[in-house]
């Protein structure tokens, strides 16, 4: 069986000193930004998901092991194979991997770490194994949360029903956070509505916007607004 103590030899034996530099500031870890005390090894997202793929098996006491780590390819290697783990699993796995991952959202602590696994394991679960309600309930406390991660979990997780044509939960959550206040969640915000766009189709992302774009943050409304023409797309912008 594969065991952690290789997982984490192999994975600092990928690092890279200028790459972990370079990363370190790329996710704002200095004191005062969202990823304070972050550290990272320098190791890429492919090599990562290799590493990944060969220890998919482990048990969630090494996971839980892993995203305890103050190393930041660890925590996401963790989430890589908890996704891993979820997609080959059946009903009775996913209740337990989503128990699991609520019960870590503190350190799933960077925007790539939500990125990376909510829609995959939250989201998923909630559109297949929830009523849309039920769904809300959770989505929303999570969006109202203390905890920035929490927050970008929930909106991101709507990915999930974006991509199985149903819009209405991200607008329920795009509501909710309309007057957030840390960037992050702006730009997640945008990227969510311009998914619907995608997904969903223009004509429901305007009729979002049509009420809401003033009221939206401008980073979010201009997220939101890529796949958009001129003059459309000013024509939002200027609202």
């Amino acid at each position: 069986m594969k065991s952690l103590l290789a997982l984490k030899k192999e994975l600092y034996d990928l690092g890279n000193k200028e790459k972990a530099a370079l990363s370190m500031r790329f996710f704002k870890t200095e004191k005062g930004q969202y990823g304070a005390g972050d550290m990272f090894l320098g190791i890429s997202v492919p090599n990562q998901r290799k590493i990944a793929k060969k220890y998919q098996n482990l048990p969630l006491g090494d996971l839980h092991n892993l995203l305890m780590s103050k190393e930041h390819e660890f925590r996401l290697t963790a989430l890589h194979i908890l996704v891993l783990q979820y997609e080959k699993g059946e009903k009775n796995v996913h209740q337990t991997l989503v128990d699991f991952y609520l019960a870590h959202t503190e350190r799933i602590n960077n925007w790539d770490l939500v990125d990376a696994s909510a829609h995959y394991i939250l989201g998923h679960y909630l559109v297949h194994h929830k009523k849309e309600n039920q769904a809300l309930i959770l989505l929303s406390k999570l969006a109202k949360s203390d905890l920035l991660w929490e927050r970008r979990i929930a909106i991101v997780s709507t990915w999930a029903f974006i991509k199985n044509k149903n819009s209405y939960p991200t607008f329920v959550l795009c509501k909710l956070l309309l007057h957030d206040t840390e960037d992050l969640m702006h730009k997640a915000v945008g990227w969510m509505l311009r998914e619907v766009g995608k997904h969903c189709g223009q004509e429901t992302l305007s009729s979002f916007l049509d009420e809401y774009a003033t009221k939206l943050p401008r980073t979010a409304l201009r997220y939101s607004l890529e796949h958009y023409q001129e003059p459309l797309r000013s024509h939002y912008m200027k609202k």
